[in-house]
């Protein structure tokens, strides 16, 4: 049977398959919620975590609004995705722009509401992360501007990121009444440059696997250029999660955990710029996220676990 013609619900599993593979940004969510908050107590010497129905009702909020950041980028590549990428659900015909926005519709109503019951006082943070989407979704009301500049188009995308922490973060301390520690303050910056840090590593491009229309890296910079931006931002990223570790007061240990993970990371970096090809473009995609992740855990996942298992 032509994907067209199949059942509404099959459809949308083939969407998210190839689009937000459901499990996978689940547990991508439920890290960064429980790093943000477990950072936010941890700096606040706060003992043990928030309720778990806070973390939840949190997970909920943050795993959809990943989903409608989806669903607007969906709208403002339609014309690029139609030309160049017909291998796409949405140009393909597996799921139409209606469908994909009223669910976005539906998931907005479901958000205000459950929020607004359980945590009211998380609804003005979730209206300034909505907000910047909006505006990320009319590319700031210049998109002809944006597109001509690839870099400006992307560190201005960025800022969802902090925006989304500076909401799971506050399921602590907003929720608590406290004030946010200054150590957030580089904990959001580390979650800003870890989306450039992704993005970079998730465009860099073999020769032979480089397409019409569609923008990476090592097109615009070649290998060389691309990697050497990709090692900087690492290097940059892990130099902000360095500083946020010393406000958590972790000392000798963060510096040690944090250098050795992103040591690992660079290895592929070097074999990509060696040997430029799809597994090595893989490798340096694939260690993008594992950093992310990783550096999330070090520095509130890992050891607000070990809090809670101690006792």
């Amino acid at each position: 049977m032509d994907e067209k013609n199949l059942p509404y619900l099959k459809r949308l599993w083939i969407y998210q398959k190839e689009r937000f593979p459901l499990f996978i940004n689940l547990i991508a969510v439920a890290t960064f919620t429980f790093s943000a908050i477990s950072y936010s107590r941890i700096c606040r010497g706060a003992e043990g975590f928030v309720s778990w129905e806070t973390y939840l009702i949190g997970c909920f909020a943050t795993f959809t609004l990943f989903f409608l950041v989806r669903v607007f980028d969906e709208f403002k590549d339609k014309e690029d995705d139609a030309k160049y990428r017909s291998y796409l659900p949405v140009p393909r015909g597996v799921i139409s722009l209606k469908e994909l926005r009223n669910i976005g519709i539906v998931i907005g109503i479901l958000q205000i509401t459950v929020i607004a019951i359980f945590q009211l006082k998380m609804l003005y943070l979730y209206v300034i992360v909505l907000a910047y989407l909006c505006l990320m979704g009319v590319e700031f009301f210049v998109p002809e501007y944006l597109k001509k500049r690839q870099i400006l188009y992307i560190t201005s995308h960025m800022f969802i990121f902090p925006l989304l922490d500076i909401y799971s973060s506050g399921l602590d301390w907003l929720l608590a009444g406290a004030s946010p520690h200054v150590g957030l303050v580089f904990f959001f910056i580390v979650s800003y440059m870890n989306g450039l840090l992704v993005e970079f590593g998730r465009k860099l491009k073999a020769p032979e696997d480089e397409e019409e229309g569609v923008v990476s890296y090592t097109g615009m910079w070649g290998v060389k250029g691309a990697i050497s931006v990709w090692l900087g931002t690492l290097l940059v990223t892990l130099g902000f999660a360095i500083a946020a570790s010393f406000y958590a007061g972790y000392g000798t240990h963060g510096i040690i955990i944090l250098g050795t993970l992103a040591a690992l990371c660079i290895a592929p970096a070097i074999m990509f710029a060696r040997r430029p090809g799809k597994k090595t473009a893989k490798a340096v995609e694939a260690v993008s996220g594992i950093w992310t992740i990783g550096m999330y855990l070090s520095l509130g996942g890992i050891p607000m676990l070990m809090k809670l298992i101690s006792g």
